[in-house]
């Protein structure tokens, strides 16, 4: 959808979902009432009609997505700041110019907010940072024996899924049971193809063996039938059919048959034992139950299948503090479900703001009915209970976590002469094998932990400093700072560190020293961490400026907390350099001439061998290959032999 049009005033074509215009005035310093007259400039050309707004600070980044039934109403209450929460106050100062894009209905506002919400992480927004797809289990349908294996990402192959679950760990196990109670072949189907007797699987009674013949395939899809049957929560029937069966093999003295029934039904009572909880009736349901205490949501998502639990998560928005616990779980069911369906039942544990409007849009969004329902009595409730206990202990466990990382945080400061504990560390290293693919990287840590959205990669552009670690040090920092300085000069939106920690010694340090000179920032605080004698961890060497060189007791918290930050920046910038290694790798030199296309490229490897062959190769050797003119050729010699 574009974001911008010629005329910014212009009202959107009736029956269209179009937007509205974007100006930025020329003041950008945060000024409630400048942000307010911003906002009223709008209101004047906004229609009454349901859409989407975004508001924009000085830097371009979106501060608030939000979606409203009329956006005239709903943009007009920004403009009386003192009936606003401190929180939007804020917002609305450091605003400086608004997009919008007008929607059919508030359903499809809605479905819209939700998706850039999780596109554009506004900072004054309910965020959903975790958003890893769940795996699920397919019995896939595109061959004639069909294949039982784990999936992830898009439903583009043919076949039964059944999920999600919660974690790859619920999954093995649930599958490693189904093998079990169904010997269903979870081989690739090339190798499938390639076997001439069973493998191992076969011999622990894992798999029948199709591949080889030891079953026929009607015999073989009736257990598909069975496994598909069983995750389809017809367990019971299945179980009963297994138990008539044993027992006619034992009449029939079958006993070798009896005893394989024996061991997939005990495999089928493994599965059903293996259950946290169950409810009568609760066949397809997600759980979503959510606990807020001292600014932090914990928010647990349980999800049942054929009547059982294939697991949970829980999860911990960012928000305001000030946001209460059901406006922070409806933003996070509208982001939950952005890029999934949800199943019929949805069970929260508060009522939910706009309930018909979230339940409608989940709908639309899942082609088929959602019910969103806060129970207060019976099995559902008790089922919601029992997820919000399992919020509240992981939002204890969050907490006492968060008040360890505070603890080590002071001890940081203490080390290293700070006013406060630091919110912010920056730690640098930098990675390159003799010069080549050089990159450095930038880890960051808080009081949360590592934060990983912020982390940044800088691939060396200088191709004399690549190789040497000084020089590399010295272009990352500046074009850090550089950065820095330029995007928030103020240090308002808390992307400046309170501590740069450097992979290095005293020559690292002095280098990122004449970096900030240069620079013009003499007030934010420096050290470097190296490695003492034989490298051992435990004797690192700490470097600051105007001060001696100092250890740290070798079983100090600190230490350790100081060295897990140096570590997962060696592990981040190698891990960078290794993939740009490996890019660089399967790169080829052809697909760097212009006008050399797929064809060509194949034509000139199969009559060279290689690619250094072609660089080798004469003028007239390259006009030799088929479909290569002399014009193509003269273009490949000339890349190859810029000086003549």
């Amino acid at each position: 959808m574009d974001d911008t049009l010629p005329d910014p005033t212009a009202p959107a074509p009736d029956g269209q979902t179009a937007p509205i215009g974007r100006a930025r005035p020329e003041n950008a310093r945060p000024d409630l009432a400048r942000g307010v007259d911003t906002i009223k400039g709008y209101l004047r050309t906004l229609p009454d009609r349901p859409g989407v707004y975004r508001m924009i600070n000085a830097a371009g980044d979106v501060l608030y997505v939000g979606k409203a039934k009329n956006l005239k109403k709903r943009v007009a209450n920004y403009t009386m700041p003192t009936k606003l929460p401190i929180r939007l106050q804020r917002m609305v100062s450091e605003t400086v110019t608004m997009e919008f894009v007008t929607t059919h209905t508030e359903v499809e506002a809605l479905l819209l907010e939700s998706n850039l919400i999780k596109r554009l992480m506004p900072r004054y927004n309910v965020l959903l940072r975790d958003d890893k797809t769940f795996p699920h289990i397919l019995i896939a349908a595109d061959h004639d024996f069909p294949q039982l294996t784990k999936h992830r990402g898009a439903r583009d192959r043919k076949g039964d899924y059944f999920g999600p679950f919660a974690s790859a760990g619920s999954v093995n196990r649930v599958m490693t049971a189904l093998q079990r109670a169904f010997q269903i072949r979870n081989c690739s189907d090339t190798v499938f193809s390639s076997r001439t007797r069973p493998c191992l699987q076969y011999q622990i009674k894992r798999c029948t063996a199709p591949c080889v013949g030891r079953v026929d395939r009607g015999e073989y899809l009736d257990q598909v039938k069975e496994a598909t049957d069983f995750l389809r929560g017809r367990s019971s029937d299945i179980q009963a059919d297994l138990a008539r069966a044993m027992q006619e093999a034992s009449d029939n003295l079958e006993f070798e048959r009896a005893a394989r029934l024996r061991d997939r039904i005990r495999a089928l009572t493994a599965i059903q034992a293996h259950q946290d909880i169950n409810v009568s009736g609760l066949e397809d349901a997600d759980v979503i139950a959510a606990h807020q205490d001292g600014g932090l949501t914990c928010i647990q998502v349980f999800f049942f299948r054929g009547g059982r639990n294939y697991g949970n998560r829980a999860y911990f928005p960012s928000h305001d503090k000030s946001q209460e616990t059901g406006e922070v779980l409806a933003a996070f069911v509208a982001q939950f479900y952005e890029n999934k369906a949800a199943p019929a039942l949805v069970l929260v544990s508060h009522e939910l703001a706009e309930h018909d409007l979230l339940q409608e849009a989940l709908s639309v969004r899942a082609g088929h009915r959602v019910e969103l329902h806060a129970p207060q009595r019976g099995d559902k409730r008790r089922v919601v209970d029992h997820a919000l206990n399992n919020a509240r202990e992981a939002h204890g466990r969050r907490l006492a976590e968060s008040g360890s990382q505070a603890k080590l945080l002071a001890g940081v400061a203490d080390v290293f002469g700070l006013s406060e504990p630091p919110k912010r560390i920056e730690v640098y290293d930098n990675s390159h094998i003799q010069g080549t693919n050089a990159v450095g990287g930038m880890i960051v840590a808080g009081p949360e932990g590592f934060l990983k959205n912020s982390y940044r990669k800088f691939n060396i552009k200088d191709p004399k400093a690549a190789g040497d670690d000084y020089a590399m040090m010295r272009e990352v920092l500046t074009r850090r700072f550089e950065r820095a300085i330029k995007e928030d000069p103020e240090r308002a939106e808390g992307t400046w560190p309170d501590l740069v920690l450097i992979d290095g010694g005293e020559g690292q340090l002095t280098v990122a020293m004449e970096v900030l000179a240069e620079l013009g920032i003499d007030d934010l605080p420096l050290a470097a961490i190296a490695k003492g004698p034989d490298r051992d961890a435990g004797r690192e060497r700490f470097f600051m400026p105007g001060r001696p060189p100092f250890g740290l007791d070798a079983k100090s918290p600190v230490l350790y907390f100081l060295q897990r930050l140096r570590d997962e920046a060696h592990r981040f910038a190698i891990g960078t350099h290794r993939a740009r290694r490996e890019k660089a790798i399967g790169a080829n030199p052809l697909d760097e001439i212009q006008g050399i296309g797929p064809k060509r490229k194949k034509a000139l490897l199969h009559h060279f061998g290689s690619a250094k062959a072609v660089a080798r190769a004469g003028l007239q050797d390259l006009a030799n290959v088929e479909g290569i003119s002399e014009a193509v050729a003269k273009l490949i010699y000339d890349h190859f032999h810029p000086d003549g």
